[in-house]
């Protein structure tokens, strides 16, 4: 119980001071950055050796020196107060960031051209895309202000809206046999053994019959099935964002025929959502409109 307190009267400000101390070499100048008075430095570095039990600072009429635990104390304190700093400026700049959460791919041959746009209609709102290895690209785990979604998901918790959709292609080794055609039907598919992420991708084995299906290797994020994919062993079917953004040596693309395209989702919280998010959702949509006015080729 004694710890207990003795935590909860641990204040950042004690540890400000103890950091401009030692930063500036002074408690005048320490005082002089923090704004306050040198009896202040000296108040708040006593309290916080009282609190810890142990003294901090070697000091001498002409320098100022951590002890072992003032180094020890050092070291948790400035990571503390870079994290204390860093939360008070994402609380107080509130909207003026947007962060848009992907699993493999953000939009695709569009993420260049949704981020120039962005930057130049809304200024005012900065625009961070964050790759999370979650089914709800980071959403659900509070990463993110609404996410970009291709895998299957239940819906019904979030709000949502189809930007667009995506052909479906299927990725290669460069010297699999397959790799000389120009495209693959769907059909040929359970022939082959099969590269799929159970938790992001957007691969089931619901799109064969269940006397159909093709053998399967699972893989764990978008890396590893890039990676069974390249030894030969597996091919992959992606969404075309996945064929644009993970262009690698060792692997190509190829269009899948015989399947229908996969749909490209914004989700978002239901309540509270960002003001932002509509005029994200109405950009994406443009994009993948012009997308179908000028269709383009991934063949290699």
């Amino acid at each position: 119980m004694d710890e207990m307190w003795k935590g909860a009267a641990l204040e950042l400000r004690h540890l400000r001071c103890l950091v401009a101390i030692v930063d500036t070499g002074s408690f005048t100048d320490a005082g002089i950055e923090l704004g306050i008075s040198q009896a202040a430095v000296s108040r708040n570095l006593l309290a916080l050796e009282r609190i810890l039990g142990v003294r901090l600072l070697h000091r001498t009429s002409r320098t100022i020196t951590p002890t072992t635990a003032g180094v020890q104390a050092l070291a948790r304190a400035r990571p503390l107060l870079a994290g204390a700093e860093e939360l008070f400026i994402e609380a107080s700049s509130g909207h003026n960031r947007l962060h848009i959460g992907h699993a493999w791919s953000a939009f695709g041959r569009h993420t260049t051209e949704f981020q120039r746009r962005w930057h130049q209609s809304h200024p005012e709102t900065e625009l961070r895309l964050i790759r999370h290895n979650s089914s709800t690209g980071g959403l659900a785990e509070g990463l993110c202000d609404l996410a970009v979604i291709r895998a299957p998901l239940d819906l019904k918790p979030w709000s949502h809206a189809v930007v667009g959709h995506e052909s479906r292609y299927v990725a290669l080794a460069s010297d699999d046999p397959w790799a000389r055609r120009r495209s693959i039907h769907m059909g040929e598919i359970p022939g082959r053994a099969l590269a799929i992420d159970r938790r992001t991708g957007t691969t089931t084995l619901d799109l064969w019959p269940e006397d159909e299906r093709p053998a399967v290797e699972y893989t764990h994020d978008i890396d590893d099935w890039l990676a069974a994919i390249a030894t030969g062993r597996c091919i992959g079917i992606t969404p075309q964002a996945t064929a644009v953004q993970y262009r690698r040596d060792g692997i190509i693309y190829r269009p899948l025929r015989g399947t229908e395209p996969v749909p490209v989702h914004f989700i978002w919280r239901r309540h509270d959502p960002h003001p932002a998010t509509h005029a994200a959702v109405a950009l994406a949509i443009d994009l993948y409109h012009d997308n179908r006015q000028r269709p383009g080729s991934l063949d290699q």
